[in-house]
């Protein structure tokens, strides 16, 4: 549990193999007061080095993954997924695109590279880019799928474009991918012929001239043509342009000279440039892009800033971009990053002048070096993966977080006894700057508001008011989402009962934060109301005022005053029998937040987890409304057959509910199965003893049935609906982008209470 804020926070912009060390050394030395914020853009980081041996089938896609989600939860760090538009190296913020700036004490950027694409003309329809690398198996598919056609006729032709280690990496590996996928496919022509294309006379530059030589004679006996001397210009959907290269005899200008090469797919792996954001971060940069920094790793601009793999470069040291080198900077930048928060010198980082390469070549061998000497042979890739396996080990290694301690970021012991109640409010300096760097929206109906300092907010409401609260305890470490899920299940009740919401007042518990130290508050409270903020305004609601206290950890909500003149309020007790019960979202929630807290939410079920959170219930009502239903409610923390039961209970009804069709998250019947459920969910069985349900029911089943039970936080709403309006009210809820699906009936009540009997059919 988080007691205190930490003091001090270090940011790492991409999670690559440099930044990915500090993950690691976190789970085993955190530092002390000082949060880790780990910052990416997707939520699996991907190690190229096993990229050729996933392609050639040697291992699964999942082996050269890194769960970035799992990974962060596992060291108690926050990870934050959105796109870095900017830093502000005075304040010390990074900022977003689509969510408030983030402080850092110490900063470390390490996004990697692209393939640099300078002077060629590409479409996209033949060119699939190996980066994002996350994303490139799921892409390399499509493009696949959508040439079968050309494959039943004649082999597909593929080119590469680039000959360096990582080209011809691709070049060995890649047909047996192909023909796998092909030959799956039931194609005619799985094999493929496979262009390599390297515009020096030489293939893997910086590398022995007998390795090279190596290469390139497997490359000819495993049937890759191979183009030398000539510039790829032109990339089209039905092949290449390749242009002598400057010097050449031939001039590079003439069209005469241009060669054409059909192909059906070109990918690209030549040499690496740097992406564009690095520009955008303000900061110095080589004639190539990259980041300039000191031998220290950090930058020569800012010394609060480190800049590692192939990101930075180090001024007066020439070495190519190559993950070895990121690697060995990982112990070198954790050191620095320490120095720099102590005030004391940096350690300087020694790049290798030789290192091993070894070179998968897609049949069970490798080609490598070492110390002079080039070498081609199975044990070469025995070696190859047993060091890919071992680094792969130490990132995949997902155990639940340690309890804090006190060396721990969470460590309280240092701070006095604190006082509660009123004298646990948060500062008034803290409130007032957060207030002043949000946008309120104003409603007419608010007289006084956050912009006076009266005790209340007076507003002017004319006819029924509906008032509801709802507040809980941060279930994620990300105070932005915190604060958009806790409005959004805020306003869920008064959409479920019709009402039309103006204004919300807040409540929230800060951690401990001392006065030398109330920027951290600052940063939060910040956060958490301009994530509330975010869907407030999408709702017109204005923010009016509320209550913040310090206390062992986050708590956020709100009260929400609404309308409910213009509409006759919804019930729970106008169920009739032979309705249909419409579930707007899935659920599961709950067991994937518990999953989360102990590591066992894999990244795509977290995604998935996160779009559903901030779906909002307000389309859904209005769909509700205009169909003029009576009886509806929202699924929250008491679970689907509770808050069912409440409304069978009011109706005088009961129900009949199909387990097979039941919406569920990604990854909640798998974590059920598991043993994993949420703290209230027990709890929430207490309306067992009105359900009738089958003795024997299939493991998929079983779990179905128990996450009835499951507590949901940002929930769908419950709809009762005829049968003759189901079936539109459907469609329209499917218009809205919900997915809607009727998980059973409304029943004539057989005894003296309802019953819910639970449908096992699948």
């Amino acid at each position: 549990m988080q007691t205190s804020l930490p003091k001090r926070t270090v940011a790492l912009l991409g999670i690559g193999h440099t930044n990915a060390h500090i993950v690691k050394m976190w789970r085993m030395q955190p530092i002390a007061d000082t949060q880790l914020v780990c910052i990416s853009n997707h939520a699996i980081s991907t190690y190229s080095g096993m990229l050729p041996g996933v392609l050639a089938g040697q291992y699964p896609v999942e082996r050269m993954e890194i769960d970035l989600v799992r990974l962060c939860a596992s060291v108690g760090a926050r990870l934050v997924l959105d796109t870095v538009t900017g830093i502000d190296r005075e304040q010390k913020q990074i900022q977003f695109k689509s969510r408030p700036p983030v402080s850092y004490d110490v900063l470390s950027i390490g996004i990697g590279s692209k393939p640099n694409m300078s002077n060629v003309d590409a479409k996209p329809g033949g060119l699939l880019a190996i980066k994002p690398m996350q994303t490139f198996l799921s892409r390399l598919r499509k493009r696949l799928k959508k040439l079968r056609s050309v494959a039943n006729e004649r082999p597909l032709r593929i080119g590469i474009v680039g000959g360096g280690a990582g080209g011809v990496e691709i070049a060995f590996c890649l047909p047996k991918r192909i023909e796998r996928e092909l030959t799956d496919a039931g194609v005619k022509f799985p094999a493929a012929e496979v262009h390599l294309f390297q515009s020096r006379d030489r293939l893997v530059p910086g590398m022995y001239d007998s390795t090279a030589d190596m290469v390139e004679r497997e490359l000819v006996r495993q049937g890759v043509a191979i183009h030398f001397g000539k510039y790829v210009t032109k990339v089209r959907n039905k092949g290449v342009t390749l242009t002598p290269r400057r010097g050449d005899a031939q001039s590079a200008n003439s069209k005469a000279e241009s060669e054409f090469v059909p192909l059906d797919l070109v990918l690209w792996a030549t040499s690496a440039t740097a992406p564009p954001s690095l520009g955008k971060l303000g900061l110095p940069t080589d004639q190539r892009g990259f980041l300039r920094t000191k031998d220290t790793l950090e930058s020569i601009a800012d010394h609060s800033i480190f800049v590692v793999g192939d990101s930075g470069t180090i001024d007066n040291v020439d070495r190519p971009k190559a993950g070895i080198f990121a690697v060995r900077q990982g112990p070198i930048l954790f050191e620095n990053i320490k120095n720099t928060l102590r005030a004391a010198p940096n350690e300087v980082f020694k790049p290798q002048s030789d290192y091993l390469k070894l070179l998968n070549t897609g049949d069970g061998k490798a080609i490598g070096e070492y110390l002079g000497r080039t070498f081609f042979s199975k044990f070469a890739l025995r070696w190859k993966d047993y060091i890919d396996g071992k680094f792969m080990n130490m990132y995949q290694a997902y155990s639940p977080p340690m309890m804090a301690d006190s060396t721990s970021v969470n460590s309280a012991e240092s701070d006095a006894m604190r006082c509660l109640g009123c004298g646990g409010k948060v500062s008034q300096s803290v409130l007032s700057r957060v207030f002043k760097r949000l946008e309120i929206r104003q409603r007419p109906e608010v007289l006084i508001g956050l912009d006076s300092a009266d005790d209340a907010a007076v507003l002017k409401m004319n006819g029924q008011t509906a008032v509801t609260t709802d507040f809980f305890a941060a279930p994620l470490d990300d105070p932005y989402l915190v604060g958009r899920m806790a409005a959004l299940n805020s306003l869920s009740d008064v959409w479920a009962m019709n009402a039309e919401p103006v204004a919300a007042l807040t409540m929230a518990t800060l951690p401990f934060a001392d006065s030398r130290h109330e920027s951290a508050q600052e940063s939060l409270l910040h956060e958490l109301l301009s994530g509330a903020i975010h869907e407030f305004d999408k709702a017109n609601v204005s923010l009016v005022g509320g209550h913040t206290i310090e206390g062992p950890r986050t708590t956020i909500g709100f009260t929400i005053l609404a309308n409910q003149s213009a509409k006759a309020p919804w019930t729970k007790a106008g169920m009739k029998k032979g309705d249909q019960l419409v579930l707007t979202k899935p659920i599961g929630s709950g067991v994937l937040l518990a999953a989360h807290m102990q590591a066992e939410c894999r990244a795509a079920w977290y995604i998935e987890l996160m779009k559903h959170l901030v779906v909002s219930n307000a389309a859904a009502s209005a769909i509700a409304a205009k169909q003029k239903l009576a009886a509806v409610t929202d699924v929250t923390g008491f679970g689907l057959a509770s808050h069912l039961y409440e409304m069978l209970a009011a109706s005088q009804v009961g129900a009949e509910l199909d387990l097979a069709r039941m919406s569920v998250l990604p990854g909640a019947v798998e974590l059920v199965g598991k043993g994993i459920e949420s703290t209230l969910a027990p709890s929430n069985r207490v309306v067992e003893q009105h359900i009738d349900a089958p003795a024997q029911m299939t493991d998929d089943l079983k779990s179905r049935y128990e996450l009835l039970f499951d507590p949901q936080t940002c929930g769908g709403l419950l709809l009762s609906v005829s049968p003759a309006k189901s079936s539109e009210l459907i469609a329209e809820l499917g218009q809205v982008g919900l997915a809607p699906v009727v998980i059973g009936s409304v029943k004539k009540m057989k005894h003296d209470a309802p019953r819910i009997r639970v449908n096992s059919s699948t």
